[in-house]
């Protein structure tokens, strides 16, 4: 029997689903990309999101990892933000994510060192 998640970490899980639903529709959907094989940017923004699955029998470390990897997608939410006024929506949804991830992860350790 495995222990429940906790509640913060279920947020964390549910904001990695989303940043990885996000980035196949971004990409793969509503703005494949132009100059490169659409599924060549999939590969570059997708895979990164599932490689801590291989850690996901500890939520903590595979939720750890993806926050790292979330920074990328920060950079990359505010770049578009910023110079892509038509994909600025999903630019937005993009940091919200990633900030949702951070956070997630923030308190995690807040609560750890308390407990």
């Amino acid at each position: 029997m495995t222990a429940p998640v906790a509640a913060n970490y279920r947020v964390g899980l549910v904001a990695w689903a989303a940043l990885t639903v996000l980035q196949l529709v971004w990409h793969g959907w509503l703005f494949p990309a132009q100059s490169m094989p659409p599924m060549l940017v999939l590969a570059i923004t997708v895979i990164p999101l599932l490689l801590p699955l291989l850690a996901i029998g500890d939520v903590r470390r595979a939720l750890l990892w993806v926050g790292i990897l979330s920074l990328f997608y920060f950079c990359h939410g505010v770049s578009e933000a910023w110079s892509a006024p038509g994909e600025r929506w999903l630019a937005w949804l993009e940091i919200l994510f990633t900030l949702t991830l951070i956070g997630v992860l923030g308190v995690g350790v807040k609560r750890r060192r308390s407990a």
